[in-house]
């Protein structure tokens, strides 16, 4: 008996040593049961009791013991009370069969909403949509989800005196019947009072009317959310908190029975803490004084810290189009108590250098309305085109509810350029408009996703431009997933300029098609109509689209093949599109995604264009 001992001892001990490395294989440890005689859902839910079950930590009687035991609780939810459970052991996989005997039914259904909340829609559609009546069988899982939804739904929305008068369940197994009951006090519907703003750099009332809610409005808990994220997406702040003032709200609370802090505690930690009354002094202060509509406003405390003044990027990046490249942004996301904001951008690569800045002015709303002033100078030098350009806009910018940008613009630009060996400079004033949308999830590297943008702009000489003419260009992108492993996109870019004075545009608003956005296959802006002498000289339509098929190898690794044909042309309709074809490979990196491609053109047997470029495709 002692060496049996002793090596159950011993048994134990090395089951104990082992457990570390049983978490590299959970699953290889877990009961394997055949159970037999209920139905689906109760066999999964028996199944899913005894996976925890390691059997060898159990003798045989213990075993089959634990088994019975997890097997009555896995079927007490679903009103089986009284079961029949037959175990058999010496069988391979265990089993487990059973007899669930009656089905307890409810007898009693009693559920009832007092308070403010008797009124409340969300209230009334959770009552509508429990699923159990009387006669039904007992089942505990809606009945839990009730008594939590009614509870959330409660805190959501303002009620935060509610209570469960009476939460019970009376099973009676001997009479196959149950009784349900549960009395849930709302009291009060608490309103947005004051808002109080600690820690802003900007004018408060500013942020006052970023309010997603009006004082006096019922409290909802979604509003202060989405004005926590409207204050952190304006980049003045550096951390934003949103939070009501619950114990200012409720003088008179009620401590936990339990003893303790109530949960609002920590929701609250920055306030001052205050004594509470008892049960008994509650009740006696409530006898004598009545609730006015004051004690229901909830003040709302905004606290904030400025982000920092200026904030710095460097990127460093490769394109097959433009070779190696840099970045250096400086962003200033205040520069006053108004809001304002200025941002820098230098660029640098073989065939461009340019420096651009906007200065951002808000309005009410600082995330959807602003003015803004744009100004830059860029210098190219790209094959048969070479320019030095410098502009100035100002532009009027508005944010739809439905994520559309509408941004009505006056530009000025000076171009001195060289283009297919023909020299020329420009003054153009111009205004424009441009509509554009950009849908994205995730961001790094989108399973769906899609951007929309259409721009229409006019010039005449009549206000001192030295060219007329009447430009759209418009672009669409479409990414969309199919199960977690077949990734689509489709492209499509248009553009036509009217003009009777197309050598007097600058390159910068001619047509060019090729390279890695474009038409790959072809080096960068190769495509378009050529002069006498064989050089490039823009085109006044444009028209390239792209289809691409990626597949996951594995993990963040995807292989793709693609067909993309266009052209830039000064006719519409032209007798064949440039087209390009290939295969390639997307690595989902830390810094983004980046793509390697090799495609062939149609029109040449032997050419074959590498193309590699690192950088999101929106």
């Amino acid at each position: 008996m002692g060496k049996q001992r002793r090596w159950l001892v011993a048994k134990k001990s090395a089951c104990l040593m082992a457990l570390p490395f049983l978490t590299l294989s959970p699953t290889s440890w877990a009961l394997n049961a055949a159970i037999s005689g209920v139905s689906s859902p109760v066999e999964n839910n028996i199944d899913a009791y005894l996976q925890s079950i390691d059997e060898e930590l159990y003798t045989d009687v213990r075993l089959e013991g634990e088994i019975r035991q997890r097997a009555r609780e896995a079927m007490r939810v679903f009103g089986y009370y009284e079961p029949e459970i037959t175990v058999d052991l010496n069988q391979t996989p265990v089993s487990v069969q059973i007899e669930p005997g009656p089905q307890v039914r409810i007898e009693v259904l009693s559920i009832n909403i007092a308070g403010d909340a008797q009124s409340d829609p969300p209230f009334q559609n959770a009552l509508n949509n429990f699923p159990l009546r009387e006669g039904d069988a007992l089942q505990h899982a809606p009945w839990d989800r009730l008594r939590n939804q009614l509870s959330g739904l409660a805190i959501e929305r303002g009620y935060f005196d509610w209570a469960f008068a009476d939460r019970k369940m009376e099973v009676r197994p001997y009479l196959e019947s149950a009784r349900l009951y549960m009395d849930f006090n709302s009291g009060p519907r608490y309103r947005f009072g004051e808002t109080s703003i600690v820690g802003s750099h900007i004018e408060p009332e500013r942020l006052r009317q970023m309010q997603t809610f009006e004082t006096g409005a019922p409290y909802l808990a979604e509003s202060l959310a989405r004005y926590n994220q409207r204050l952190a997406e304006t980049g003045w702040f550096s951390s934003v908190s949103v939070r009501p003032r619950l114990e200012t709200a409720q003088e008179l609370t009620i401590a936990p029975f339990a003893g303790g802090a109530p949960w609002w505690n920590e929701a609250t930690a920055s306030q001052p803490q205050r004594p509470r009354l008892s049960s008994a002094a509650l009740a006696s202060a409530l006898s004598l004084n009545r609730r006015d509509e004051d004690d229901t406003r909830l003040p709302i405390d905004v606290s904030v810290e400025p982000a920092d003044r200026h904030q710095f990027e460097v990127g460093i990046g490769f394109a097959t189009d433009v070779g190696p490249r840099l970045r250096f942004g400086w962003q200033q996301p205040w520069i006053n108590r108004f809001g304002h904001s200025l941002n820098h951008d230098v660029y640098i690569s073989a065939p461009e250098q340019r420096f651009t800045g906007v200065y951002n002015i808000p309005l009410e709303d600082p995330i959807r309305d602003n003015y803004r002033l744009q100004y830059g100078v860029r210098n190219r030098d790209d094959g048969d085109t070479q320019s030095l350009e410098g502009t100035v806009e100002v532009a009027r910018r508005w944010e739809f509810e439905n994520r559309w940008v509408q941004t009505l613009y006056f530009r000025t630009t000076f171009e001195d350029f060289t283009q297919g060996g023909v020299s020329d400079d420009a003054w153009l004033f111009y205004p424009g408009i441009q509509w554009s949308r950009t849908r994205t999830r995730p961001q790094r590297f989108p399973l769906w996703g899609d951007r929309q943008q259409l721009s229409i702009e006019y010039s005449d000489p009549a206000w001192g431009s030295d060219a007329q003419f009447a430009r759209v260009t418009g672009d669409t992108e479409w990414i969309r997933t199919i199960g977690n492993d077949n990734r689509f996109s489709a492209r499509l870019s248009i553009g036509a300029i009217e003009t009777d004075d197309f050598d007097k545009l600058p390159p910068s608003l001619r047509f060019f098609a090729g390279g890695d956005r474009s038409v790959r296959g072809y080096s960068f802006e190769s495509l378009s109509p050529k002069n006498e002498e064989g050089r490039l000289r823009g085109g006044q339509q444009l028209l390239t689209s792209t289809v691409e098929y990626q597949r996951r190898v594995t993990g963040d690794w995807w292989g793709a093949t693609f067909v993309d044909s266009g052209d830039a042309f000064d006719n519409w309709g032209p007798e064949d599109l440039k087209t390009g074809a290939g295969v390639g490979v997307r690595w989902i990196s830390p810094v983004g995604p980046i793509r390697f491609d090799v495609a062939h053109p149609f029109d040449s047997e032997d050419d074959w264009r590498v193309h590699f470029s690192i950088g999101p495709e929106f």
